[in-house]
């Protein structure tokens, strides 16, 4: 996958326009006599930021504390806020051994600073992160995120998103496999009542073909504003690297309902084909006599098996370009599954579910008014019984005539 396919719809800014990396290198570490250290102010995706390091810790002892902190935040505007994901890392004179943190975290006029006050314990920097020179090197890679809430975003520069694609990869497979057993569930317990699943079934198929297409289609916002509410959350990490998924899924669909090529994926005999296509504005399911089959292969089918070819190694030096391409090739296929199970499982709890249970509720309506009608049939008009007449006062005869 190239750089290019991180190109929104928006003539906005792309992840790599809103990345940057900065460098701190320390002099003469073990001397330093100083609380706190400020790098020189930096500026990412239009936002200026310094490295904060405390040698001997941040209200901690024997650890060294990293902090990435918004530049001049007190001259910001009122209600500024910047979410960005970041990483920091103590160089290493062997590559591989240096030591990284990642986070993601929304910068805003009360929490204007953030890292982490125990991100190595001192005694370790003897091993390797001190050089020949005795210098101490600190770098940060900062990602800006430009969030939106209609939509799945892009979030990550290529480069980025390389090297930390085998970190988190494992924790946005329990993500999606979490929520496809949360669905799976639900269908589960759904056709649990087989006269019900079966009703339902017979309802689908007795309904007007043309009802049944229009039921069969959403609009685009409406959804992808679910699965961004679902799946985007602004306190895991790795969120970010779930939306890119779920966008480079979503460019796929698109791609495949237009038949043009889009991103590379699995080979085409391992995937099933697409039962959800882009239409505009829209999502629509073409073949309305098998949606229910569709919804439950969708939920029931697993999702694509792990690739135990070997997985990424952070550095860049030591990287992996094939077990990377796979690994971008499976967030893609990823990403399309999860939005077909939200595209099919949407227009079946929102919309079959919900006119089927209108049916349900009218003909319930219409018995009853059928058993009340036959319970008055019989019955004198007004109800309860025969009245008695009233009794007439006869007139006394006069009897002074």
């Amino acid at each position: 996958m190239s750089e290019t396919h991180e190109v929104d719809d928006d003539k906005g800014l792309k992840p790599s326009e809103l990345f940057g990396k900065h460098t701190l290198k320390i002099e003469k570490f073990s001397q330093i006599d100083q609380k706190a250290i400020r790098s020189n102010v930096f500026e990412v995706g239009g936002y200026k930021w310094y490295i904060l390091v405390y040698p001997e810790g941040c209200d901690v002892n024997d650890h060294l504390s990293l902090f990435l902190c918004v530049a001049h935040y007190d001259k910001l505007l009122p209600g500024w806020s910047h979410l960005a994901q970041f990483t920091m890392s103590v160089v290493n004179k062997v590559p591989w051994r240096s030591k990284f943190s990642d986070t993601l975290h929304n910068f805003w006029k009360k929490e204007h600073d953030w890292g982490w006050k125990k991100f190595m314990e001192l005694p370790k920097l003897q091993d390797g992160f001190i050089d020949d020179f005795g210098s101490l090197t600190i770098d940060a890679q900062v990602q800006v995120i430009r969030e939106r809430v209609d939509r799945p975003f892009p979030c990550l520069d290529y480069g980025y998103k390389r090297e930390v694609l085998g970190v988190y990869f494992p924790n946005l497979e329990q993500i999606f496999r979490r929520f496809v057993e949360e669905k799976r569930s639900k269908l589960e317990k759904l056709k649990e009542d087989k006269a019900r699943w079966k009703s339902l079934g017979v309802f689908w198929l007795g309904m007007d073909q043309n009802a049944r297409r229009r039921m069969c289609t959403e609009k685009k916002d409406v959804i992808l504003t679910e699965v961004v509410k679902c799946f985007f959350i602004k306190k895991e990490v790795s969120s970010t690297l779930v939306m890119d998924s779920l966008y480079s899924g979503l460019k796929d669909l698109e791609c495949q309902s237009k038949n043009k090529k889009g991103p590379r994926t699995l080979d085409a005999k391992e995937l099933p084909a697409p039962v959800v296509r882009v239409d505009k504005d829209m999502f629509i399911l073409d073949d309305v006599d098998d949606v229910l089959l569709h919804i439950q292969r969708a939920i029931l089918e697993p999702l694509p098996p792990k690739d135990d070819k070997g997985s990424l190694i952070r550095i860049q030096d030591e990287f992996n370009k094939e077990a990377y391409e796979r690994d971008e090739m499976r967030l893609t296929e990823l990403g399309r599954r999860i939005m077909e199970i939200c595209v099919l499982f949407h227009i079946l709890s929102n919309k079959i579910e919900v006119a089927y249970q209108e049916v349900i509720v009218l003909k319930m309506q219409e018995e009853l008014i059928r058993e009340e009608e036959e319970a008055g049939v019989g019955k004198p008009k007004g109800g309860g019984g025969q009245k008695k007449p009233n009794k007439k006062t006869r007139p006394k005869p006069n009897r002074n005539k």
